[in-house]
């Protein structure tokens, strides 16, 4: 992200206003949980996250949804359970938002959540059990919900027992950039080489 503000013309900081606030949290969050290795491939997805920003909440909900379905399969059970609860907290939080102001997108978003879901059904069962009566307003969840989705979803793809969680954490990132060019209605730059020596087109 300090990349990405660098070449959007910004003042040097891992928080850049050129890119959504969520979306620069996934970026973070994988740059500092994947290998050596891992974090050079990313290099070239810096220029996607450029200009890639909106008021929209759905897109918060979106990446949310996206980072927990992915991981929730693969992560250990503890973990499971602190993402089924995301899961449902974003689909009412799709719900609340539709009652709101109804769109076309809030019946693929809460379906995405209720696949994760199921695919972790004693999770979700738990999920729902602890999750009941319990009330979270629109600003908390895009202020302490969904960053903490994205966070967990990560560290849980990272430590998972899994074969390669670089790749995992590499697809995550590239689908939330393209889910996010999508909603916000974006169009990427050319992909950016960078080297020790540099930025190169």
């Amino acid at each position: 992200m300090e990349y990405a503000s660098l070449l959007a013309g910004e003042r040097w900081s891992d928080h850049p206003r050129c890119t959504h606030p969520l979306l620069a949290a996934v970026a973070r969050h994988v740059n500092d949980h994947t290998s050596h290795r891992g974090r050079s491939n990313l290099a070239g997805l810096i220029p996607s996250v450029i200009g890639v920003t909106g008021d929209d909440p759905r897109v918060d909900a979106a990446i949310a949804i996206r980072c927990a379905a992915t991981a929730i399969p693969v992560v250990a059970e503890y973990r499971q359970r602190a993402l089924a609860v995301s899961l449902l907290t974003a689909q009412r939080f799709v719900a609340d938002m539709h009652l709101r102001s109804p769109s076309n997108d809030d019946a693929e978003l809460s379906g995405r959540a209720q696949a994760g879901l199921d695919r972790v059904a004693r999770a979700a069962r738990w999920a729902e059990t602890f999750a009941a009566g319990h009330a979270m307003t629109p600003e908390a969840f895009r202020r302490r919900s969904a960053p903490a989705t994205v966070r967990v979803s990560v560290i849980g793809i990272a430590e998972a027992a899994i074969p390669d969680p670089d790749s995992l954490l590499h697809e995550l990132f590239t689908t939330v950039i393209r889910d996010c060019t999508d909603r916000l209605g974006c169009d990427s730059p050319a992909p950016t080489r960078l080297t020790p020596a540099g930025l190169i087109r």
